[in-house]
């Protein structure tokens, strides 16, 4: 991000304006939220003022200072540096709907700016990093695969585009995640048809996580509660092909063969389906 890197080129500068600002603000009944109170400023002198808060990690501080370049100088390059600047400060400050709102306005005010992209990574890291729980709403989840999409669709050249697809990939691990967790629950209350629904989900939808192999293997003890064989044996024989070196093909493989039974697709069934197309390379 542009503004960011300058403060490194510019930090001798910047201290000099800031102690210039500071001693001109420093009687106490100074208050920079008064109105009209940052007037007899240019807005380089508010800006530096907002790095040297966002130095200090005066995060709510700093985004005051940087809106406040976009309220008096509206169309001047600082006022857009301040703008991004503004949505990283209330990121720090986990003031997530305000960076949001901060990083969705440069988009809108700059779509073809160097910073658009980073904008648009701050606008999706502001729902991502409220999702480090399992059992907290999912629509979070939903919206930071949405936002951290367009990072990677229509900025795949920027420095954001790998970063935003490791989260991507996260974000989509924790959908599937919490459907594995409401899937358990249900089969240690013995609501197979229920939790064959959620294993399934994360099976057709999620069969690129890392849960995929325990959902097959739980899917193999539900079938099997229920009686139906050839389900349980589709989904061992899904295990077989495709996580054989897992302890959930193991275990899969010991509960089968314990009965009796092969690890194989038989019969007319959704996993018998999907094992014809993953012998052909054709997964769903």
């Amino acid at each position: 991000m542009a503004g960011r890197k300058d403060w490194a080129k510019a930090r001798a500068g910047i201290a000099a304006t800031v102690l210039a600002f500071l001693v001109l603000t420093g009687c106490d009944s100074f208050d920079a939220k008064d109105p009209g109170a940052l007037q007899g400023y240019t807005a380089e002198e508010i800006y530096n003022r907002g790095e040297y808060e966002l130095e200090r990690n005066k995060n709510d501080d700093a985004a005051f200072y940087f809106g406040e370049i976009e309220r008096l100088y509206p169309y001047s390059q600082w006022a857009k540096r301040g703008l991004i600047m503004q949505a990283y400060a209330y990121h720090k400050a986990k003031d997530y709907p305000n960076s949001r709102a901060s990083a969705q306005r440069y988009i809108d005010f700059y779509p073809a700016d160097e910073d658009a992209a980073y904008a648009q990574y701050l606008l999706a890291l502001s729902f991502y990093d409220q999702i480090d729980e399992v059992g907290r709403d999912q629509g979070l989840t939903f919206q930071a695969l949405q936002a951290l999409r367009v990072v990677i669709e229509q900025y795949p050249d920027s420095e954001y585009a790998a970063p935003a697809m490791l989260k991507f990939d996260l974000a989509f691990d924790h959908l599937a995640a919490k459907e594995m967790e409401i899937g358990r629950y249900y089969l240690s209350r013995d609501h197979f048809p229920a939790a064959i629904n959620r294993f399934r989900v994360v099976v057709e939808d999620f069969q690129t996580t890392t849960h995929t192999p325990e959902a097959l293997y739980r899917l193999v003890e539900a079938y099997l509660s229920l009686g139906l064989v050839a389900e349980a044996q589709s989904a061992g024989a899904i295990l077989g092909y495709n996580y054989q070196s897992t302890v959930w093909y193991s275990d899969a493989y010991t509960l089968l063969t314990g009965q009796g039974l092969r690890l194989e697709a038989t019969g007319d069934n959704w996993l018998s389906a999907i094992y014809r197309q993953v012998v052909l390379g054709q997964w769903i």
